[in-house]
């Protein structure tokens, strides 16, 4: 008789071998993810340099990545160069308000959307959210003649009341309404709490992450308005930031070292502001999931 061959026993791998795996799909990984971070970081890297050189050194060829003597007055040239306290102060008020009236009515139409049982009140929901479709471009003229017939156009009211209603801050909300479990609204319709206390008392401890995430994403879209303010505004004391530096930008085309310089104290405040609101950023994002 023919002998059966038989086939080879496998041997489960090591663990060094599995350890090894896991330390290399790590360093892929890491080294990608690093690799991102310095793609990403080198704009803004360069603009700073570029802010800290002079204008002979800006258009020397090749380029220097490094300046030979950091110029630290560009900033303060560039900052005495336009009215930037201004534009600063502009900003700051327009998008705190922005942020604040969204925040509001976001938050109270979300909890309608959610808590509250009216005919036809998922259908309006649905037309709502389709809204986002609508582009930008094709609500300009509209929102102009609303604050031309309200004799709101060139105010600061101009900048703010078009954009006190978000639907993404509302879809945010709701979802974050529905992961909250039923039960911690009924214990409080049983002791007698209505809409408002259970705004006040249930809804707002709870929802500072979404909140945080909503108030951060409408400041941060204020903050870099760019085309309305155009439109909305005429007298320079009302300008932005953005528009602002867009306007010192085309003063400043010889001098590519002050743009830079302007550029970079433009995009500070939000650097800062991001990194005191992320951990309350991510928190919102992570709870304003996708139930429902």
């Amino acid at each position: 008789m023919a002998s059966v061959a038989k086939s080879p026993i496998r041997q489960p791998p090591s663990r060094g071998s599995e350890r090894g795996t896991r330390l290399l799909r790590r360093a892929g990984l890491y080294g990608a993810l690093s690799f991102g971070t310095v793609l990403t970081a080198f704009p803004f890297f360069w603009m700073v340099m570029t802010a800290l050189k002079t204008r002979q050194e800006t258009t020397r060829n090749p380029p220097t990545i490094i300046p030979s003597s950091p110029q630290w007055h560009n900033f303060a040239e560039a900052w005495h160069a336009a009215p930037f306290g201004r534009y600063f102060l502009n900003s700051v008020v327009t998008s705190s308000l922005v942020a604040l009236g969204v925040v509001t009515t976001s938050l109270l139409a979300a909890y309608a959307f959610t808590r509250i049982r009216f005919p036809g009140r998922d259908v309006l929901f649905i037309v709502f959210l389709a809204t986002m479709m609508i582009p930008f471009e094709a609500t300009l003229i509209p929102n102009f003649i609303l604050i031309r017939d309200l004799h709101i156009y060139d105010t600061y009211a101009a900048l703010v009341v078009p954009w006190l209603a978000n639907v993404v801050g509302v879809f945010m909300f709701r979802q974050f309404f529905l992961s909250l479990p039923n039960e911690l609204f009924e214990a409080a319709t049983i002791d007698g709490c209505g809409h408002w206390r259970m705004i006040l008392n249930i809804v707002l401890p709870l929802a500072r992450g979404p909140i945080g995430a909503v108030a951060l994403f409408n400041f941060l879209g204020q903050w870099n308005s760019l085309l309305w303010p155009l439109i909305a505004t005429g007298d320079d004391d009302l300008r932005p930031i953005q528009l602002g530096l867009s306007v010192f930008v085309n003063a400043e085309a010889n001098d590519p070292h002050l743009q830079m310089a302007a550029a970079t104290f433009t995009i500070a405040p939000i650097l800062v502001l991001f990194f005191f609101v992320q951990r309350q950023f991510i928190e919102g994002i992570a709870s304003s999931g996708l139930k429902g």
